[in-house]
């Protein structure tokens, strides 16, 4: 086989990783600051909390269902023809979100649900149908699976930090789009903001995506960077070396709770990085069919927990400007709050990525749902101190230190979902079971988003939603501790492996 080029000592797959970080960067970053048009549209279409709840539950819902027939896509395709063209149609679809309107028409009819009705107008149709089926199918196409699954074949060893660099790019595009959209509809109005973000996913990421992405190393020539027989250029390592200076830096500014907190558990646990092997061989329950794997219990302990991950971020994606605009805080401050929020995923998730090559990726996916529970309860606890006790604290406090505390845990579940999936199943199912455990995140996402809507309809206040939604991060948080990682993940195998029986395997 063919390897690298000696004019050209830059390993290819660190271009994968910049096209799979800005595709993420726009798409995800555009997608995930819906929040700061829920109170504006609502205000000038007239809908309920309800209504555009239920739209935007409807998309959720949509892009889960389509997750594992794109990720077979991907499979059969590949991800630079599946990425591509889902660019170029959610690109269309951002922008055509500005023309949201009744057309004129007096159009609708009335869903009554009892306890909240829902008016099924023109506008909030057309917001269904664009935004609801259409663009959330092609974010399918777009999303964490896919990019994903393509880096895992370009990588072996690094995995863990690539997948954490190339998903920090979401929370890069929240830091910087959430607040920008902000702001053009605070200067212009919320049109111009859909119009504007739509562009960038057609200028920037779309020409990356389809010129630089390649779906696997041999088909260039190359082999994954990180097996025997590998080297990493001189420039490349120096830059890496400057690039992890800066890195660490900024952990010691924000990451510290989550760096004592991570360290804390691989001591009580014992976990050391030395308990790992070298093993290159098939993990014991790769399968040539991706059904095989649902006969085992990680799949369904990953599926589960992703599905509390759904719950407690999209409630968050969707309702926590307002919610935070409902506490008598500016909407350009919540959405500087979010931003920050998506801000420090960045960190989170690189925190995260130094680590999950080092110790246990199942403990710290637990150790990062816990940390998320403690964000739920710093932001849910002032609002009940003040309205039931009568205690006066700032509300600032718990949206602040929730976008502290969740910013730090938001997207480093991915890459371990992703990691845990990979190393426990392999890699020739990955885009189809990358599917199936996104389908579950966002069903709790579409559940969370709508219930939040009519429990806010109902009580005028989202105390309740969140709460329950926290709660939840406790099964999530036991689910993934759970995981037999040391029995069934390829990184504890012996060298020369002898096949796992899983029933009869005892517990890490």
């Amino acid at each position: 086989m063919a390897r690298r080029a000696a004019g050209n000592p830059i390993f290819y797959g660190w271009f994968i990783v910049a096209a799979g970080f800005f595709s993420l960067f726009v798409s995800m970053g555009a997608r995930n600051g819906f929040g700061v048009f829920v109170v504006p549209m609502t205000g000038d279409l007239d809908w309920t909390r309800t209504e555009i709840s239920a739209a935007i539950a409807v998309g959720i819902l949509v892009n889960g269902l389509s997750q594992p027939f794109l990720g077979r896509l991907y499979d059969k395709y590949g991800g630079r023809i599946v990425i591509s063209l889902s660019l170029l149609v959610l690109g269309v679809m951002t922008m055509l979100l500005a023309f949201t309107s009744n057309f004129g028409t007096n159009f609708g009819f009335r869903l009554d649900f009892g306890v909240v009705d829902i008016t099924l107008s023109a506008s909030l149709l057309f917001l269904i149908g664009i935004y609801g089926l259409v663009m959330s199918t092609a974010s399918s196409g777009v999303s964490l699976v896919t990019v994903h699954a393509i880096l895992a074949k370009w990588f072996y060893r690094r995995r863990g930090i690539v997948l954490s660099v190339c998903t920090a790019g979401t929370s890069v595009g929240g830091l910087i789009l959430t607040p920008f959209a902000a702001s053009l509809i605070l200067f212009a109005h919320w049109r111009v903001a859909w119009v504007v973000l739509g562009a960038f996913v057609l200028v920037l990421a779309l020409p990356l995506a389809a010129t630089i992405l390649r779906d696997s190393p041999e088909e260039i020539g190359e082999i994954p960077d990180g097996r025997e027989g590998t080297a990493m250029s001189p420039g490349m390592a120096a830059f890496l070396k400057v690039l992890w200076l800066v890195v660490w830096f900024v952990i010691q500014l924000f990451a510290l709770p989550l760096v004592a907190f991570i360290k804390l558990v691989a001591l009580i646990t014992k976990d050391k990085s030395d308990s790992q092997t070298t093993s290159t061989a098939p993990p014991p329950l790769e399968s040539d069919s991706w059904r095989d794997s649902f006969r085992s219990p990680p799949i369904w302990q990953l599926s589960g927990a992703y599905f509390v991950c759904g719950v407690t971020t999209l409630i968050i994606s969707t309702h926590y400007v307002p919610f935070a605009i409902d506490l008598g805080i500016s909407p350009a401050v919540a959405a500087l709050a979010f931003g920050m929020m998506q801000g420090l995923n960045a960190v989170g998730v690189l925190v995260v990525g130094i680590h999950s090559d080092k110790f246990s990726r199942k403990n710290l996916l637990g150790t990062i749902y816990f940390m998320r529970f403690f964000a739920y309860v710093m932001l849910v606890v002032p609002s009940i101190l003040s309205d039931v006790f009568g205690v006066g604290i700032p509300p600032s406090i718990g949206i602040w230190g929730f976008a502290y505390l969740a910013g730090m845990s938001w997207i480093a579940t991915p890459p371990l979902t992703s990691s845990l999936t990979a190393d426990i199943y392999g890699t020739k199912n990955l885009g189809t079971l990358g599917g199936f455990t996104t389908f579950a995140h966002q069903i709790g996402g579409s559940l969370s988003v709508v219930v939040a809507g009519v429990l806010y309809d109902v009580t005028g206040t989202y105390v309740v939603p969140f709460g329950l939604a926290g709660l939840t991060l406790l099964g999530a948080t036991i689910a993934s501790y759970s995981i037999r990682e040391r029995t069934y993940s390829m990184r504890y195998q012996p060298v020369s492996p002898t096949p796992a029986v899983a029933t009869v395997a005892d517990g890490d």
